[in-house]
């Protein structure tokens, strides 16, 4: 019997879908959901909404739009397990058995934590001034939501497959911690899909909420016209050949057209079709493709019980699994039941050390590095880049193998050499003393280790 893929995707809610949403990462989520070998799993991320904006009115509205839209745009809650993030007690309980697993040095590491520290240094206010314990901890609350359904694939963009594998780092460290031999969770892998589209907005850019550039998905017809209108085009007259491919324009077409309304519309364009024109022929597509989708959306906003009673009944089925796992989970670290423990024979198995463990990871270029991490999560090393999975991890059994170690200082640094090369490297360390001990510490951690 074929495994079927679980795909795990969530739209954080602060704000209203625009075409841009739509057409990368709504539209695709909704035709990977009909494929027959995937287990989908969509929520709305509200929890998550909460660290980064504190209007509890645009919360509540945005949570609304959004469930909108993607039961307007065709979700099948019947194929599909669709729910609300903060209807499952379980994902923040989990959120706190990892929290107690995961490296403050692994935290201190996330792009956004550092983005928003580097920009209050640049400032010249503290480093941690307006930063709250969500914004820090939201990879491990990332890592519950993905952990919580053993997710294999997470669809997101560039930004966040650091927050992917973060989440696998802080599985295998509970998995080795607690497991006794089982993997209590499975590995997930970041899906990035070169394919979809990320559009334009009405000024070239990203079309973002932050740029105040987005076209409406699904407020009106009049507002999507009223937008379409303000794209910004060169000054070429009606007459004059344009050029489709650098035309924002055109390219927001041609993310909805069939190739045959693309091609037709390129050669239009070179035989000197007016901007006007061009621009009612985008809406007129638009409002073709999604003019039934936004009356249905309006009637679910009409219909808030509705959509209220679907993801309820998602809830349901995504505390089936959530909470018999949560009970493993929960008898793994220790928190069971009195009675249970006492019927129980008394345990004289010893508990397994703690051991340094390597963890493996593909680079945005396709080669492939590794991270020696301690076993309190930090990191020792941190390998230079190989072409393949094998020479990485033919790398990594050499250092393993109880083989003097080369070791050559660098400043207040050290790499790590075999056969001639430097294959790994430390980070600076404030003084020499630091860098040593980081040394005396790696060697310990070598002799010999787990994998």
């Amino acid at each position: 019997m074929t495994t079927r893929t679980r795909i795990l995707t969530g739209i954080t809610t602060t704000g209203t879908p625009h075409l841009g949403n739509y057409a990368g990462a709504i539209r695709p989520a909704i035709l990977a959901s009909q494929d027959a070998n995937a287990d989908s799993f969509y929520f709305l991320a509200d929890y998550h909404a909460l660290i980064k904006c504190d209007d509890p009115q645009r919360i509540q509205r945005s949570r609304m739009e959004i469930a909108a839209t993607w039961l307007a745009g065709g979700l099948d809650v019947n194929r599909v397990t669709f729910y609300r993030q903060s209807d499952i007690p379980e994902i923040p309980e989990l959120t706190w058995l990892l929290t107690c697993v995961a490296a403050k040095g692994l935290l201190n590491r996330a792009h956004a934590y550092k983005a928003s520290v580097d920009k209050n240094v640049e400032a010249g206010e503290d480093p941690d001034a307006g930063i709250s314990m969500g914004l820090y901890s939201y990879p491990v609350l990332m890592a519950a939501d993905i952990l919580m359904f053993n997710a294999h694939k997470v669809p997101v963009g560039r930004d966040q497959i650091q927050h992917v594998e973060m989440a696998r780092d802080i599985g295998q460290r509970f998995n080795h911690l607690f497991g006794n031999g089982k993997e209590f969770f499975t590995m997930p892998e970041a899906l990035i899909e070169e394919s979809v589209a990320t559009l334009p907005g009405l000024d070239g850019r990203k079309m973002s909420k932050s740029y105040d550039n987005t076209i409406p998905l699904f407020t009106s017809a009049k507002d999507m016209k009223d937008a379409i209108s303000r794209i910004v085009t060169d000054s070429r007259a009606p007459g004059e050949a344009k050029d489709p491919d650098n035309s924002h324009l055109f390219t927001l077409f041609q993310a909805f057209a069939s190739k045959d309304q693309e091609e037709e519309f390129r050669a239009e364009l070179l035989q000197g079709l007016g901007w006007g024109e061009a621009k009612n022929r985008l809406f007129q597509l638009l409002d073709g493709q999604l003019g039934e989708a936004r009356e249905r959306y309006h009637q679910l906003m009409s219909r808030p019980s509705d959509m209220e009673d679907l993801l309820l009944i998602g809830a349901k089925k995504a505390r089936a699994v959530a909470a018999p796992f949560l009970a493993e989970l929960r008898e793994a670290v220790g928190l069971r039941s009195f009675v249970e423990q006492a019927a129980a024979p008394v345990a004289t198995k010893k508990k397994a050390a703690k051991a340094a463990r390597f963890v493996s990871f593909r680079e945005d270029d396709g080669s492939f590095r590794f991270r020696l991490l301690a076993a309190d999560g930090e990191q020792l090393l941190l390998s230079r880049n190989f072409a393949d999975g094998k020479t990485a991890g033919a790398v990594t059994k050499q250092l393993q193998s109880g083989e003097a170690l080369d070791v050559r200082t660098e400043a207040l640094g050290f790499s790590v050499w075999l056969d001639g090369a430097a294959v790994a490297d430390s980070a600076e360390f404030a003084d020499g003393a630091a860098r040593d001990a980081a040394i005396a510490a790696l060697r310990i951690a070598l002799t010999p280790i787990e994998d």
